[in-house]
């Protein structure tokens, strides 16, 4: 679907139910909440599925539009979703249109608006709102801000194109506070926070000759730091500020026996392939996967794998 016929798909509906993927990241909180807003502006009823994980992330954000209790969706929108194998816990609903910009979205939803080549979500979002609405202003300037800039590292990824600049510029023309959301969101860390990545830079593990950083965070690591999963955000991007790193990952010690791993590369090697591999995905220089392994284990496997793509 294009821009416009997903606005007159939109229009044509109501009691509208948004969902984001799990453990939500300010893209899919961002671009959730400012869909909601519009469709709020246009007399809808649209509300966001009540992820349990919002608290761990930016629920100054998701809570405003969190759907109330009773609320009966006839119309389910999923944003930022690539897979149903990322719905939010407790949802199994089928879904009705899904707004991505993942190219390995597997279009389990009966209709898709897919922008590959967006560094975010919110970007897509941002057009979206312009076509039902006519105009950006300060409220979902802010919303979408915090979407485009997450996805981005506030703008420092590889990610980050032109287009996503100029985004961001409209943004702020339309009266997005960036400068106290740079702030919050990317300058300020609780001492838990900090005390982790001490604990996280002192134990990175290099391969192929420092091409390939990687940071294993165990159970006993957050345990000692304190840190709990509001703390966690973005932590992927540390091990990649290695000079001469082209790959860096970060593996997680999860309960169930499992880690979770979230892969970040320059474009050298090819995230999402590698992350594939394992049955994960995402895109190519941001991507994520489960091994049923310890974090060390995972460790050696996903580097071996890096080394072969060099």
């Amino acid at each position: 679907m294009t821009i416009a016929e997903t606005a007159k798909h939109l229009r044509a509906q109501d009691d509208i139910l948004v969902i984001t993927h799990v453990r939500p990241d300010g893209d899919t909180i961002g671009s959730g909440s400012a869909l909601c807003y519009a469709l709020q502006k246009l007399g809808k009823k649209a509300y966001l599925y009540n992820n349990p994980q919002f608290g761990d992330a930016y629920p100054w954000v998701s809570d405003k539009y969190v759907a109330p209790e009773g609320f009966k969706p006839q119309f389910i929108v999923a944003v930022d979703l690539a897979d149903v194998g990322l719905f939010p816990k407790g949802f199994d609903g089928k879904v009705d249109l899904c707004i991505d910009h993942h190219g390995s979205n597997t279009f389990y939803a009966a209709e898709t608006l897919l922008c590959a080549e967006k560094a975010s979500c919110g970007e897509i979002i941002q057009e979206l709102v312009k076509e039902l609405l006519g105009k950006l202003d300060p409220a979902v300037a802010d919303l979408l801000y915090i979407a485009v800039s997450t996805d981005t590292g506030c703008f420092c990824y590889g990610n980050t194109t032109g287009d996503t600049l100029s985004a961001a510029a409209e943004l702020c023309y339309a009266g997005a506070a960036n400068a106290y959301l740079n702030k919050t969101l990317f300058r300020t860390s609780s001492k838990e926070r900090l005390a982790l990545e001490g604990l996280i830079f002192s134990s990175l593990r290099y391969y192929s000759e420092g091409k390939t950083v990687i940071a294993v965070v165990t159970k006993e690591m957050l345990e000692k730091s304190g840190a709990k999963d509001s703390d966690l955000k973005d932590i992927a991007s540390l091990p990649g500020r290695v000079e001469g790193a082209f790959a860096s990952a970060v593996i997680k010690e999860s309960e169930d026996g499992k880690c979770k791993i979230s892969l970040r590369t320059t474009g050298v090697v090819n995230a999402n392939k590698i992350c594939s591999m394992f049955g994960g995905g995402g895109h190519a220089m941001a991507s994520g996967c489960m091994m049923e392994k310890s974090c060390l284990e995972a460790a050696e496997i996903l580097a071996e794998a890096i080394d072969k793509e060099y």
